[in-house]
């Protein structure tokens, strides 16, 4: 028997090679070795990485810490009972049990009678008075006759911790007909629901997991380390390291003029947050934001005027390229709307009484002009017409236009980040987390295909509730929306909040957006139907092999939990959600399955990590405004617009926060990268190796488009899509 694991060391990892040999006379060797010592023979999979150089740090262990084969003191004890099966026997299974302590010597220990096939192992690890926990990766079994059997484990024992595995055959419950082995499946998920409870964070959010801090978590789901996603010390450390710390704490301090902004602004030459730093007052460049900036999912087609935007076609007359009314440009289909009403009502932040913070509710029409490019044609700054909320125009006064559109992408990106980012990401990918775990077995194959796509999902939640979205917590340094008004919006967006608007090609489709011909730059539409596609084509793969017929997926209790605890606890039982309380076809789920493999990679990482280019120069998007929106036209200055963008300490704060948010985790796992191989099945692995094909053409197809691209879109290329929600 073979297994992998490490043992949590502070800054170390202890690896264990353990193997046993079944057959008539069943041995079992077991040993380990210092850090970075396994001997010569040992697979390529068991060797450590090279130690990096690191100054020497106290010894938390009582071991030699200097290089040598030896090791002066026992590690952690480890019984591995096995249960075996004789061939003849259906209705049993008994345990064989072999108990040693792991040291730097080798043990035998013979079991005299043959086991049989090996249906479970149990890992039993004694607590010690140090901090010992052991991650285990998987074991595998050499039978009598030369096969290997796997079972994989990717878990964390803790303490008196113990873990019972099955083989890595994925298997639905009506394939069990051993009793020990129903009993496992239903001891497993008994154990689950008591670790992974449901919880009301806020009154009409999505119900998250039950847990006040990171460390309240389960071991299996915490970061590796929490120091590297401290939301605290990761924005300080991107001010600091982005030369802005100077700034941090100099609040109600005003910039100067637009050019100040430039002293926190860091060029990296060739970036796209470069070139929105020279062209963001054009547009071109205000309306193709829309299409393929950080928050493509707002722009849709206008069928028809609004009744609270009064727009004439004499007022934008001088915008319409094709000597058509407004009305017949309407309907051919070359006018767009965005509208910012689930801001309206939403409290501004208070959360500094030397600071008075504004927010607005704009309505944004755009045009589609004779070169098919999006540019806006009127702007209202608040929901309700009136002589006091003017209608914005090109055709106005530098500044009265230009201020309007700053006010439009200050709200675009408020609701960016809270709904579009937050809830419609992170919060519904942790309840798809969450009832994964409640619901599924290891053994399950939808648990299989899942879990490496809310891998750190609900760890990353946690700390956000934790230090950034909590009252008074980093979220109100710099936003408008903090102090309680981002807990507004999200209450309010759930109303709207459906299974259908997270089905990508759907959500396209309803607003308008789907015709490739009729609006030829909208690259996310692009690249993020063929993601879908490669997506849904894997998961029906995988769907085939295991479920014969809809009759197996309508029988399958367990997804079926699955599903109910989404919609009943995630989407907190709302008929209106659309999202389905069962599942009774193959096709369905397929496509359940997609949204939520979907949801997690590509479209978090087409609205996360973007947020440095197009958010860094503070004057595109700028997280508060300091002054009331204008109530007339021809009144607007430069001076007035710098008094109402952030000042220079919110203006540092909210560029560490982005700069942090669009990093990649150390160690990545992008779209199609499963190294925990809980799939053990040749027609899996193979169905793997295809999706991880059709990503690989993807990624060509994208590079292609995007050669020589002044503004190259990439967010959506499979290899800068992270599997999870892990930032």
């Amino acid at each position: 028997m073979q297994g992998e694991g490490t043992r949590d060391r502070g800054q170390e990892k202890i690896f264990a090679n353990l193997e046993v040999f079944t057959g008539s006379q069943q041995s079992v060797h077991r040993g380990t070795l210092p850090p970075g010592i396994l001997p010569a023979s040992a697979p390529r999979h068991l060797q450590p990485p090279t130690p990096t150089p690191t100054e020497p740090q106290e010894s938390h262990f009582p071991w030699s810490r200097h290089p040598g084969p030896r090791i002066h003191h026992t590690s952690p004890h480890v019984d591995f009972p096995l249960w075996g099966l004789r061939c003849q026997q259906q209705d049993a299974c008994r345990p064989h049990l072999a108990s040693v302590e792991f040291s730097v010597d080798s043990y035998d220990v013979t079991v005299d009678e043959e086991l049989g096939d090996i249906q479970l192992i149990k890992i039993e690890k004694r607590k010690y008075w140090f901090h010992d926990d052991w991650y285990l990766k998987y074991i595998t079994v050499k039978t009598p006759c030369g096969d290997y059997i796997e079972f994989p484990c990717y878990r964390w024992i803790s303490g008196e911790g113990e873990i019972v595995l099955r083989d890595g055959q994925a298997k639905l419950a009506c394939d069990d007909q051993i009793h020990v082995l129903k009993q496992h499946r239903r001891k497993e998920l008994e154990t689950r629901q008591k670790q992974y409870r449901w919880m009301e964070w806020n009154p009409g959010f999505p119900l998250s997991i039950d847990a006040k801090c990171h460390k309240d978590l389960p071991r299996d789901i915490q970061f590796d380390s929490e120091k590297g996603v401290d939301f605290v010390l990761n924005y300080s450390k991107a001010m600091e390291n982005l030369f802005i710390n100077s700034f941090m704490h100099m609040f109600q301090s005003s910039w100067s003029d637009f050019a100040d902004f430039e002293k926190i602004f860091v060029r990296i030459s060739n970036t796209i947050s470069e070139r929105v730093m020279n062209h963001w007052q054009e547009d071109l460049m205000f309306g193709y934001q829309f299409l393929n900036g950080c928050n493509p999912v707002m722009i849709q087609r206008c069928l028809k005027l609004p009744d609270n935007l009064p727009v004439t076609t004499e007022m934008v007359e001088c915008s319409l390229e094709r000597q058509l009314t407004l009305e017949q440009e309407i309907e051919q289909g070359n006018i767009f709307i965005v509208d910012f009403k689930l801001l309206d009502g939403i409290d501004a932040n208070k959360t500094d009484p030397c600071t008075l913070q504004f927010l607005a509710a704009p309505i944004c029409l755009l045009y589609k002009n004779l070169a098919n490019k999006i540019v806006p044609i009127a702007i209202q700054l608040n929901q309700v017409p009136g002589e006091e909320n003017p209608i914005f125009l090109p055709s106005d006064a530098k500044y009265d236009w230009l201020l309007a559109k700053i006010w439009v992408r200050s709200s675009d990106f408020h609701v960016h980040q809270t709904i579009t980012h937050l809830l419609r990401t992170h919060l519904v990918s942790e309840v798809f987390g969450i009832a994964m775990y409640r619901q599924l077995p290891a053994v399950h194959p939808i648990f299989k295909l899942l879990v490496a796509h809310v891998r750190f999902t609900i760890a990353i939640n946690t700390k956000a509730r934790e230090q950034l979205i909590c009252e008074y917590g980093l979220f109100d340094k710099a936003n408008a929306t903090g102090g309680g008004g981002h807990v507004q919006m999200v209450q309010r967006a759930m109303q709207d909040l459906t299974y259908t608007s997270l089905c990508f090609p759907e959500s396209i489709k309803a607003r308008g957006m789907d015709n490739a011909e009729d609006i030829p730059y909208y690259f996310y539409r692009d690249d993020g139907l063929l993601v879908w596609e490669a997506i849904k084509t894997f998961v029906a793969e995988v769907v085939d092999i295991y479920y014969e017929s809809d009759q197996v997926v309508e029988e399958d209790q367990e997804l079926q939990d699955f599903v109910k605890d989404v919609y009943m606890y995630g989407m907190r039982g709302k008929k209106a959600s659309g999202f389905p309380k069962s599942i009774k076809t193959k096709e369905k789920l397929c496509e359940y399955l997609t949204v939520v493999i979907f949801t997690a990679s590509a479209q978090h990482a087409a609205v996360n990590f973007g947020q440095y280019d197009w958010c860094s120069w503070i004057p595109n998007a700028p997280p508060t405004m300091r002054a009331p929106p204008p109530t007339a036209k021809g009144v607007v200055t430069i001076e007035q617009i710098v008094e109402t963008l952030p000042d220079r300490g919110r203006s540092c704060w909210h560029l560490g926060a982005v700069w942090a948010l669009s990093q990649f985790q150390d160690n990545e796992l992008f779209l199609g990268m499963y190294p925990e191989e809980h799939f053990i099945e040749k027609p899996v692995k193979e169905a793997m190796a295809r999706f991880r094909k059709n990503l690989d053409s993807i990624v060509s197809v994208i590079a292609e488009r995007n050669k020589n691209k002044k503004l190259p879109y990439y967010y959506l290329s499979p290899d800068r899509i992270p599997n999870s929600v892990a930032i």
